[in-house]
């Protein structure tokens, strides 16, 4: 087993804290894994990605040239990456930004209203939790209970309260998939 994630969007949209949260659950899980980021010319607003390997063999390479996901949260980060995606692989795209519809007819395409549901857990920028809660239950590459778990590790200060709110927000986005 072995699954290339590609997370892309603007700098502030918790891309690189989302992909910091998806290899610590590989960690939690045993697995092997890489953590990746690439930022843009500015931090918050510039375009940021990130590259995540998770595998039950040794990653000899961060680097991912052919995903087998991309999780897309606005449209440039779209226009860039959707071509590198490999055949039969996964586009999850933040609907509620992205007006542009997947061209190719040879990746699953999975719209994920981000904005709207992480505007109705009551944060606006939880849309990269989910984002991953989708993610998650889609690939099934590391369980829900360990993304939420590491929750504790990569936002080991945060309140009782956002821990809760990230929670939920994972949990809408495992529920996109089931109401697809």
């Amino acid at each position: 087993m072995r699954e290339e994630v590609i997370i892309a969007g603007f700098g502030g949209q918790g891309v690189v804290k989302g992909g910091l949260l998806l290899a610590n659950a590989a960690m939690i899980e045993g697995k092997y894994c890489t953590h990746f980021p690439s930022y843009g010319a500015e931090m918050r607003g510039g375009t940021a990605n990130c590259s995540v390997i998770i595998s039950d063999e040794k990653i000899a390479s961060p680097i991912i040239n052919v995903p087998s996901t991309l999780i897309v949260m606005n449209e440039p980060s779209l226009l860039k990456f959707e071509p590198k995606v490999r055949k039969g692989g996964i586009i999850i795209f933040n609907s509620s930004i992205i007006s542009k519809k997947i061209s190719r007819k040879d990746v699953t395409s999975i719209p994920v209203p981000a904005n709207k549901l992480a505007e109705e857990v009551g944060n606006p920028r939880a849309v990269n939790m989910i984002m991953l809660g989708a993610y998650v239950e889609k690939v099934k590459i590391v369980s829900q209970e360990s993304l939420k778990q590491s929750l504790k590790t990569i936002f080991s200060k945060s309140s009782k309260q956002m821990e809760r709110i990230n929670k939920e927000a994972i949990e809408r986005g495992r529920k996109v998939i089931h109401n697809l």
